[in-house]
């Protein structure tokens, strides 16, 4: 009874709220499963399939009610190069290697490696992210017929100004529901979502993706599924964070990131592209009503029967409409705050930021910006705990033993400034005391370090005692280091 609580209150705490929301994501996935299935270079159906297919199984396998998982733009983004050189079918391959990398991830419980990214990297991530949304849309914008710039700009209109009448309803959705009665009415001659490619006329079924299953095939899909899973588990994991804060409630990393690859094995053999988890459209579920994993399962079977059995009026969308939706989701994504921080923020953060920022939009790879930017955070990071190292010396009342009182951390960044600190040529005394008990050694560059100075002296000499160490410094220092062991070879009788 006690084990099977937690997951009806899960499924069925919250129904009425869950389904309600459940709808609202699903009429505001439509437009964007469209857009990024384009931005891929895929069919529409592509991206909706995906869609569907992520929810559902998210719903049910993943770490994290009420997040929403679906086909994304920074995963999207990833896919270019692989659907223009190899097509369709090795795209679905890509999309289930990435889903068994992600499992793999989960079972060694990587997910937890996300706290090791910091706020600065992920602010970089986002606000690439939305630049690179935005560049996207430039395609549709130059050499169109002139018709496109005032739908796009009435678009825009209507998705920032509607929510002043209600929110009942997503903006996005009412802008294309209006663009495109216009566009039918008056016969408007601009490109349509039915231009772009076929949308489903049918429910997914089952299929293999039609590529040999040999070595060369995993040579041409596996660095595209490597950055596809890197990728996907970084953004859902920070829109984990987000919906965790957002509830005030706890969730599992692992179960999610392994959840996430199931759902991306499921949708690959169900002809859909890699997703992952959505930060806008997880926001609009919590702030909409969702709490458990039925919003997430409603949004997905309600998206799927929508576009089926609505795809006539689908197909009638203008383009334009999606590029005012996508220039929306740009702006909205991009962290306009964190402009105003650079002034106030401190250099080292802005600069991972803004690094993380020029890589991922100078490459197109989301992934090599945010290693660049955990790159660049540890080495700051390193440089200002390397300088928080102390050391202060104190003379006995015979003018006998030198002490020496370090404090800090003690490891490979600040094992050279170590050293420095200690004068073995020092003149009339004849032991010298290095207490280490407000300190702790780290590594074994630390512990060569310890020893270089410890040996240096007594060449000098002089007499040297070690005292201080706590339990971890100690142990490390007698499996790794060799003053002590010199020591005793020094004693009578070794």
């Amino acid at each position: 009874m006690n084990t099977s609580s937690p997951l009806r209150q899960q499924w069925f705490g919250n129904v009425r709220g869950d389904v309600l929301s459940g709808l609202v994501v699903a009429l505001a996935l439509i437009p964007e499963a469209i857009a990024f299935s384009i931005i891929a270079g895929v069919d529409p159906k592509v991206g909706l399939y995906a869609s569907f297919s992520m929810a559902v199984v998210i719903a049910i396998a993943g770490g994290r009610p009420a997040m929403i998982s679906a086909a994304t733009g920074a995963m999207a983004l990833v896919m270019v190069t692989m659907v223009r050189d190899h097509g369709l079918a090795y795209l679905f391959a890509t999309t289930i290697l990435t889903g068994v990398l992600q499992v793999i991830a989960g079972a060694l419980r990587l997910g937890s490696l996300m706290r090791f990214v910091s706020r600065s990297v992920v602010t970089g991530f986002v606000n690439a992210l939305a630049i690179l949304i935005f560049m996207a849309q430039l395609p549709e914008l130059t050499g169109v017929p002139w018709m496109v710039y005032p739908m796009t700009a009435a678009g825009l209109a209507i998705i920032y100004l509607f929510p002043y009448i209600t929110r009942a309803i997503p903006s996005p959705l009412v802008a294309i529901a209006v663009l495109t009665g216009v566009a039918i009415a008056f016969h408007v001659d601009i490109h349509r979502v039915g231009d772009m490619g076929a949308l489903p006329d049918a429910l997914p079924t089952f299929l293999v993706p039609a590529v040999p299953w040999n070595l060369d095939t995993l040579k041409i899909i596996f660095p595209t599924a490597a950055t596809l899973t890197v990728v996907g588990l970084l953004e859902s994991m920070m829109t984990l964070q987000i919906v965790n804060d957002m509830t005030d409630t706890r969730s599992d990393k692992n179960r999610e990131c392994m959840g996430q690859g199931l759902a991306n094995v499921v949708t690959g053999f169900m002809g859909g592209m890699a997703g992952c988890a959505m930060i806008g459209q997880s926001v609009i579920n919590v702030t909409s009503g969702g709490r458990g994993r039925l919003s997430t399962f409603v949004a997905g079977v309600v998206l799927l029967l929508l576009v089926v059995f609505g795809a006539p009026v689908v197909r009638q969308i203008p383009m334009a409409a999606l590029v005012a939706v996508m220039i929306m989701v740009s702006v909205s994504t991009f962290n306009w705050r964190s402009l105003r921080q650079l002034a106030t923020h401190p250099t080292s953060s802005s600069v991972v930021m803004l690094g993380t920022v020029a890589v991922t939009v100078a490459t197109h790879d989301l992934a090599k910006g945010v290693l660049t930017g955990v790159v660049l955070s540890a080495i700051f990071f390193t440089r200002k705990v390397g300088r928080a190292l102390d050391v202060d010396s104190s003379l006995s009342a015979d003018g006998e033993v030198r002490t020496y009182a370090v404090r800090g951390q003690l490891f490979f960044a600040s094992s050279e400034a170590f050293g420095e600190w200690f004068d073995v040529r020092e003149e009339g005394i004849s032991a010298v005391r290095i207490d280490l008990t407000d300190a702790h050694v780290w590594d074994i560059t630390a512990v060569g370090a310890l020893d270089r100075v410890v040996l240096r002296f007594r060449r000098e000499g002089k007499r040297v005692e070690v005292v201080g160490l706590n339990p971890a410094s100690t142990g490390l220092v007698d499996r790794l280091g060799t003053h002590r062991n010199d020591a005793q070879a020094a004693e009578p009788g070794h």
